[in-house]
């Protein structure tokens, strides 16, 4: 019978064969807006940024009977509602145009903005799994919503034009403000949209006093009514109101209506620029406490 040795066992020699060295990452501490806005980690995730838009985009009106004609119902149906309760029944002045032209032209705007408020704040509990699984900035989330609802905003705009032609006014060179009011429109939505996101995440509430929100600031903003029925210091105050100058600008661009909003359109972006600051901030302050609430 062979004896049995116990043999020394030669290590390997790994020293050609070794694995590199792990990729180290160093953390540092952040500050300001540095988590939300921080151009580096908003450059390196936007393929997120683009597929969370698309996805807000295809997914609105998935299962839905009308899809994206809801874009066109909303302002259109409640032109309806005001133009015959505020029109007909109250006779609200509207500047000379068409009553049904003249609250269309600030309800395409105003929809816009109310989605926002009302979808943006609700973004980031839908999103929960998404939210607490991986790593993205998260702004991105409340600010897809925004870039979804610019298709909305793109396809009420058409139907606007060519009720604005049915009607007899002419279109002229003012269009070209348009732009520069979607943008104030966009910052004061994503201002106040991501400080309701970031509030909902905590108290869960906040989605059932959001349409109320939304209902009071619609008749802060005068798009039942012309900004003409306030004397000149009140309505330099309603400026303070972000949508104020965008509807107003929309009207004027729109319609030719006989006041110069650019005072209005001033004052409404320098607010719409502090409310965007203000909402940022915020989120920036609560944000890392997301995945541990959700």
């Amino acid at each position: 019978m062979p004896e049995l040795t116990n043999a020394p066992t030669q290590a390997p020699d790994l020293g050609a064969a070794s694995a590199p060295e792990p990729e180290r990452m160093r953390l540092h501490p952040t500050h300001g807006f540095s988590r939300v806005l921080a151009p580096r980690e908003l450059w390196r995730y936007r393929e997120v940024a683009v597929q969370i838009a698309v996805r807000d985009v295809t997914v609105r009106y998935r299962q839905t009977l009308l899809g994206a004609a809801w874009a066109v119902l909303q302002p259109v149906l409640t032109m309806v509602v005001f133009t015959v309760i505020f029109g007909h029944l109250a006779h609200v002045p509207s500047e000379g145009k068409a009553y049904a032209v003249f609250s269309l032209a600030g309800l395409v705007p105003w929809t816009f903005f109310a989605n926002a408020l009302t979808l943006g704040s609700d973004s980031l509990t839908s999103n929960s799994a998404l939210v607490s699984k991986t790593y993205f900035p998260r702004i991105f989330i409340p600010a897809g919503v925004l870039f979804a609802g610019l298709v909305d905003l793109a396809i009420s705009f058409v139907v606007l034009m060519v009720v604005v032609i049915a009607t007899g006014n002419d279109v002229s060179i003012r269009l070209v403000i348009l732009p520069g009011l979607t943008v104030i429109a966009f910052a004061a939505g994503l201002g106040v949209a991501s400080a309701l996101a970031a509030v909902n995440v905590r108290f869960r509430d906040v989605k059932y006093v959001v349409p109320f929100y939304v209902q009071l600031w619609l008749f802060l903003t005068p798009i039942a009514y012309p900004i003409t029925l306030l004397s000149s210091p009140w309505r330099t105050l309603a400026a303070i109101n972000p949508m104020v100058g965008v509807v107003e600008g929309f009207r004027w661009a729109v319609l030719g209506t006989a006041n110069s909003p650019w005072a209005l359109i001033g004052i409404s972006a320098v607010s719409a620029t502090l409310v965007l600051a203000a909402g940022l901030a915020y989120f920036d302050r609560v944000e890392r406490s997301f995945a541990d609430l959700m």
